[in-house]
């Protein structure tokens, strides 16, 4: 039962979803900045007359008011508020008490929109004393009801109510029913974010018949759009719809624009939320085209972050990105404090669909400043419960609950319905992933009483989806497959799409675990065909780092259908859920250089035994499922399919716990060190043979009788995850022969990926000549970059490399032609030689971070030079045009990167890329001596015999009798193509 529960918090993890959703614009009810603007903005005396008296200061005052009226009313708050500023010292000069109250009340609703609160409440205060004192109950309401909406932007609803409740009794005893009914609306809009619907609705209906008496179109389209927002809170979708389109007709009946724009807002919200998205991007665009027209920056901001929701829904996190990213420019240009907030957490929430976890907490926490410094609560609550998903997802569970206890008692203290119940729900799932079920099944359940009272959909299937997994840990599948079709029927019918693929791969296990594996086959496949609808149209990182959450259901796949024989079909789906982006980036270029459109869909059965036939190789396949089990396929030469199994389990012990510990532990005993440091100590050479022939009976001994016999013949691994750190060629069998002995040794991520280098091949058409003269390019130790140690550091010049220069002095007389070293091997000057060479070699420092923080690690140490750091990176080699045949990296770890479902992200995967359709790639730290033996006897043996694989292995083999170390000869491996 332990074995089943391990594997089953394995799906937790990526089962997590987003309860607690910061999506600031979905939820834009009239309350919020923009609205409440328009609100306030009807206490403002709209009818001053400009002053008639010859005293110009009076002229000027009159004028700098209106002015900063219309640079607040299009969202320039930093003008209004210099504007107002001026007015405020000309009014205070001219002794004119009323219009400084004004002024000062002016002021506080610009810091309010800026996210200074506390400031705004100083000046609302400043107002409403003034008011007092001259007993104006106009202006004392005007600013009672200014300090309700500041405090309501802090969170502290109770405080608002008192404020909007006294400010309705003046306006009440003084008989102004224009200010009675704007007050009853902000105290809709109080009660409305409490989820006390049915008194939102009282509050909003009476502000309608007050409106409609005073036959006020402006207020009258103002409340309906409240009344939309209520029932759209409430799910009533049609009927919120209905609502925003009276608010619409009557908006343009007055050729309000701006009342326009936020009416079509709503109404793209509502129909965001029926699921008809393609209805909500054309309102949203509609809404984006107005605010542009009348220069109302706020409402331009608001439609991009609704139509970056709209995007997110339908999957499309490219377009979903670029929206937000506008939307967070313009707050920050405007300097709204509370929209940068929304914009940041909206940010994070797209960056955690897609997996990038560092990114999303960059984006958590900047918003968690920001609300922190406007008092936000409500902000803060989703921020702290967005901090506890991605922890979560990151298996810090305890840290993940601290921030959900947090985020909990903000939601409590504010009366957020909706948000308790996210927080209940997110606790609960910390405790199911911490095997505490029954503690998880209490708060998902309180969470699923209150997102189904506040009708959330969305909540309700996610808090369904959860007990559904918790009840199959405890293997009460019945109960944990209705609960998954619950979530499914849900996820469906609002076309939440993430959620239905989660929901569809949740009831594929339960469905496996009751014994129904064909039901199961097809609901893992239904899963992976939305996951993969998710990826299109993303860039390739973004294509990266979402796949990284969705190798789920195609590890849940394959062993549904080994589990019933289905060999051939398990391996099309191991090849489908491996080097997706890298296959569709490879292709792109292809098709970008020679016109030609190469095949991205995965490979059938058919085509990978033609690509074994068309290499005339051995292709093992390794797919590791949930670190337990090992599956490895070969397809030999002939097209024949063999598969083997292995459980890895009794390999784990009190210091291995997963297959990574195992190769880490084997590195550690190799001796690898950095490149020119001298020998390896002895110590730790000990029990090195024990731990290389460990990995050789768990990767090769099952299937060694199925492995050629010819040492000639090749064999292409296709490694998984932590694999790729494998020193293939050092692998011991039991007589402590290596491997590279018995095979010639190629790897690559997929083996799709094999058709598409050979066309790269084909298509520059050169490779049957010799390879000579200005076609070679041989770079050895150039006058180091300097690189800082750790963030915050002064650089420090990187470590000259004397071995390595005479490495490639060495080389270049193989080929009669001059190495290039020291000054003149400056970056801009090798990257445009790179792009004109049939073979690049370059024996230099290879690092291993993301110089770019673009997601691509990896760089190569070149000569500075002008103003550029002489830092080759990774993403820019992304852009170079390479012919070369074979590229080189005679450099420490240039064979590594970020290891990710699509294989290794660094230097290797850009330069394929780029154009090469071979490379020779270092998996660590290379001594300097073993290296230049083994590199010139690579390009010996190169020149005899075009086949690299092959002459890779006699350099190994040459070099091994030398220096017997495998740290010495086995670091290299070859990528792409053999000939």
């Amino acid at each position: 039962m332990r074995a089943k529960r391990l594997g089953i918090i394995a799906l937790f993890t990526f089962l997590l979803v987003i309860l607690n959703p910061d999506w600031g614009f979905i939820f834009n009810f009239s309350g919020s900045p923009l609205a409440e603007a328009a609100l306030d903005w009807q206490f403002m005396p709209n009818n001053r007359v400009l002053a008639q008296s010859p005293d110009e200061r009076k002229v000027k005052v009159e004028e700098l008011f209106e002015l900063g009226r219309n640079q607040y009313r299009t969202g320039n708050f930093e003008a209004a508020l210099k504007s107002w500023e001026a007015a405020l010292t000309l009014y205070r000069e001219l002794k004119d008490r009323q219009s400084e109250g004004e002024t000062l009340n002016n002021l506080g609703l610009v810091y309010r929109n800026l996210g200074d609160f506390n400031k705004a409440i100083d000046y609302h205060e400043q107002s409403l004393a003034i008011a007092r004192e001259l007993k104006n109950r106009q202006l004392e309401a005007f600013s009672l009801n200014s300090l309700g909406n500041a405090n309501f932007n802090f969170g502290k609803f109770d405080r608002a109510i008192a404020f909007f409740q006294q400010s309705l009794a003046i306006a009440r005893e003084i008989n102004n029913r224009d200010s009675e009914g704007i007050t009853l609306g902000n105290l809709g809009n109080c009660y409305l974010y409490l989820a006390d619907y049915p008194q939102a609705i009282k509050f909003y209906q009476e502000s309608l018949e007050i409106a409609r008496e005073l036959n006020n179109t402006y207020s009258e389209g103002n409340a309906l759009g409240n009344l939309g927002t209520a029932y759209d809170a409430l799910g009533e979708y049609n009927k919120a719809i209905e609502y925003q389109e009276q608010s619409l007709i009557l908006a343009r009946k007055i050729n309000d624009r701006q009342g326009e724009g936020q009416a079509l807002i709503n109404l793209g919200m509502s129909y965001r939320n029926l699921g008809n998205y393609a209805k909500a991007i054309e309102y949203q665009e509609q809404s984006l085209v107005i605010s542009r027209e009348i220069k109302d920056i706020r409402t331009e901001g608001l439609a991009l972050g609704n139509l970056s929701s709209a995007y997110y829904s339908l999957g499309d996190y490219g377009k979903a990105i670029e929206y937000s990213q506008k939307s967070l420019d313009i707050t920050i240009r405007i300097q709204d404090i509370q929209g940068q907030g929304q914009s940041l957490g909206n940010l994070g929430n797209i960056y955690y669909s897609l997996g990038n976890y560092p990114k999303a907490i960059e984006f958590y926490q900047k918003q968690l400043g920001i609300v922190e410094q406007t008092g936000d609560r409500q902000g803060k609550a989703n921020a702290l419960g967005n901090l506890g998903n991605t922890y979560n997802d990151l298996k810090d569970y305890n840290k993940a609950l601290d921030f959900y206890q947090q985020s909990l008692t903000i939601t409590r203290e504010i009366k957020d319905r909706n948000g308790e119940g996210s927080a209940l729900g997110n606790i609960g799932l910390a405790y199911l992933l911490l095997e505490d079920y029954q503690k998880g099944i209490d708060f998902c359940e309180q969470s699923l009483v209150i997102k189904r009272e506040v009708k959330d959909p969305v909540g309700e299937a996610n808090t369904l989806g959860n007990l559904g997994l918790a009840y199959d840990a405890l293997g009460n599948y019945t109960k944990a497959i209705e609960y998954q079709k619950q979530y499914v029927d849900i996820a469906r019918e609002i076309k939440y799409r993430w959620g239905e693929s989660t929901g569809l791969n949740s009831l594929g296990a339960a469905l496996r675990n009751a014994g129904n594996l064909v039901e199961a086959e097809k609901n893992f496949l239904a899963s992976i065909q939305v996951k993969e609808s998710l990826r299109a149209g993303l860039d390739d990182t973004a294509k990266v780092s979402i796949f990284e959450t969705q190798t789920d259901a195609y590890q849940n796949l394959q062993e549904t259908l080994i589990a019933q024989n289905k060999i051939e079909s398990a391996l099309e789906i191991a090849e489908r859920g491996r080097g997706r982006a890298f296959v569709e980036l490879l292709a792109k270029r292809l098709s970008d250089n020679s016109g030609i459109i190469p095949a991205t869909a995965p490979p059938t059965i058919d085509q990978i035994k033609q690509i074994a036939k068309t290499h005339n190789a051995t292709l093992v396949e390794y797919s590791i499922i949930y670190n337990k089990t090992l599956f490895i396929w070969v397809v030999k030469p002939t097209g024949e399919i063999e598969f083997r199994q292995v459980d890895m389990t009794p390999l784990f012990g009190q210091d291995i716990q997963e297959l990574s510990d195992i190769i880490i532990k084997t590195r550690q005993f190799i001796g690898i060190r950095d490149r020119g440091l001298g020998v390896v100590p002895s110590q730790i050479k000990i029990d090195r043979t024990n731990r290389l022939q460990q990995l050789h009976q768990l990767l090769i001994k099952p299937i060694a009788d199925l492995l050629p016999t010819n040492p000639e013949a090749r064999v292409i691994f296709v490694p998984q995850g932590s694999l790729f750190l494998v020193p293939f060629p050092a692998l011991r069998d039991s007589v402590a022969q290596s491997l590279i002995q018995q095979h010639t040794i190629l790897t690559i991520p997929a083996i799709q990926l094999l058709d598409l280098t050979r066309q790269q091949k084909q298509r520059l058409g050169n490779s049957n000549g010799r390879i000579e003269g200005s076609t070679i390019l041989i770079v050895g130790n150039p006058t180091m970059p300097s690189v800082a140690p750790d963030i915050g550091e002064a650089p420090e010049q990187l470590a000259s490399l004397p071995g390595a220069e005479a490495e490639a002095i060495a080389i270049a007389k193989l080929f009669n032609t001059q190495a290039i070293t020291g000054n003149r091997a400056t970056k801009k000057d090798i990257i445009s030689k790179m792009e004109k060479s049939r073979l690049i070699h370059l024996a230099t420092h290879g690092l291993l971070d993301d110089f770019t923080g673009k997601g691509i690690p990896g760089a190569i140490a070149l000569a500075p030079s002008g103003n550029d750091d002489g830092l080759l990176t990774a993403w820019e080699i992304l852009d170079l045009k390479l012919k070369a045949e074979l590229v080189v990296l005679s450099a420490c770890d240039t064979g590594r990167g970020k290891i990710t479902g699509d294989g290794v992200i660094g230097l290797s995967r850009s330069l394929i890329s780029a154009g090469a359709h071979s490379i020779i790639v270092s998996l660590w730290a290379i001594p300097d001596a073993s290296t230049a033996t083994l590199m010139t006897e690579f390009y010996r043996n190169f020149q005899q015999n075009p086949d690299k694989a092959s002459a890779l292995r006699n350099a190994m083999l040459t070099t091994m009798k030398k220096y017997p170390d495998p740290i010495n000869w086995a670091a290299f491996t070859l990528v792409g193509e053999a000939e």
